[in-house]
């Protein structure tokens, strides 16, 4: 009986310990709201928003974007004629990366 009891303790400590680790070993999740991937903006005003967590930077053609505690970023820029590619990159505090790449056109 007692050895069933062991077991069952020792069972559920280590299935907590992988719930709690599980945001680890998952690495980083990224998911840009606006821009929509090939989307046309006539005056070049593009508002940039979206969620990231699980994150220590995340940045936006090679430059930091800022974003609050919960991950929420935000930000207006404008861009020149013609097609933009944005690439969105997301890091952890264990050097993992996730990527995302928006495409958007100002005629």
């Amino acid at each position: 009986m007692l050895r069933y009891l062991i077991a069952a303790v020792l069972v559920a400590l280590v299935a907590y310990g992988l719930v709690e680790a599980w945001p680890l070993i998952e690495g980083p999740a990224l998911t840009v709201e606006t821009p929509a991937d090939q989307a046309s903006f006539p005056g070049g005003i593009v508002t940039i928003s979206g969620r990231a967590s699980r994150i220590a930077s995340l940045t936006l053609d090679g430059a930091e974007l800022l974003h609050d505690q919960a991950g929420n970023f935000s930000a207006v820029l404008t861009f020149p004629r013609g097609e933009s590619i944005l690439t969105f990159v997301a890091t952890d505090r264990f050097g993992r990366r996730t990527q995302v790449t928006r495409s958007l056109f100002v005629p």
